[in-house]
């Protein structure tokens, strides 16, 4: 049941035809981990936040640098040095205070992504490289978790739904990572600043797709 206060801070989404208190409640009720709070990662948290989901987790255990200020909006120059994911979560609890934030501030492994996978209902992989990517998805068909993948480099990007309704998964697309040598990504070759925020808003609507079950 939303709370006064979150009855006004939803508001607009309770006029919704077709959406309102019920499809609110059940962003609230939901839980998903975001995978990584760098330029995918950014959008997609501030947006689950916006959306009412009621509990986000957060794991990543970079830092913040000055290269990531162009594209990942959650972070200023006040923030350099400091750990993303502490960051995140305290941006988030601003934004909207009625979410709760769960921070993980390691490296996903084979060691703990069993244990921390498991306490979501929906996975969202904003990671950077592909050992990341298979790991999640794993994992992901082992705990029956959806996945909402997603991945930038230059000037494209590519999203899409795993493991939903015996659909496909990661090793489906990909059966194979590809060589290190052959592979692109931001570290190498840049990426425009608009782009992350472009693709992980469209990663957050496929989440909440999933989570309402439309």
């Amino acid at each position: 049941m939303l709370l006064k206060g979150e009855e006004e801070y939803y508001n607009r989404h309770i006029k919704l035809r077709d959406f309102g208190v019920e499809k609110q409640n059940l962003l609230k009720n939901s839980s998903v981990l975001v995978i990584g709070a760098g330029g995918l990662g950014c959008p997609v948290l501030q947006n689950l936040a916006g959306m009412g989901v009621g509990n986000i987790g957060i794991i990543d255990f970079d830092s913040i640098q000055v290269h990531n200020l162009h594209r990942q909006h959650l972070y200023s120059y006040a923030d350099l040095g400091r750990k993303k994911v502490n960051v995140a979560a305290q941006k988030v609890k601003l934004l909207n205070p009625y979410v709760v934030v769960h921070k993980f501030d390691t490296e996903l492994s084979v060691e703990n992504a069993s244990e921390i996978i498991s306490q979501f209902d929906c996975v969202v992989d904003c990671s950077d490289n592909f050992a990341t990517r298979y790991l999640v998805n794993d994992y992901c068909i082992y705990l029956n978790k959806v996945l909402v993948h997603g991945s930038i480099s230059d000037y494209t990007g590519q999203i899409t739904v795993l493991n939903y309704q015996n659909g496909p998964s990661y090793r489906c697309l990909y059966p194979e990572a590809p060589n290190p040598d052959e592979s692109t990504d931001c570290n190498n070759n840049g990426v425009i600043a608009l782009l992350p925020s472009i693709v992980g808003n469209l990663m957050a609507a496929q989440t909440c797709k999933v989570l309402l079950k439309e």
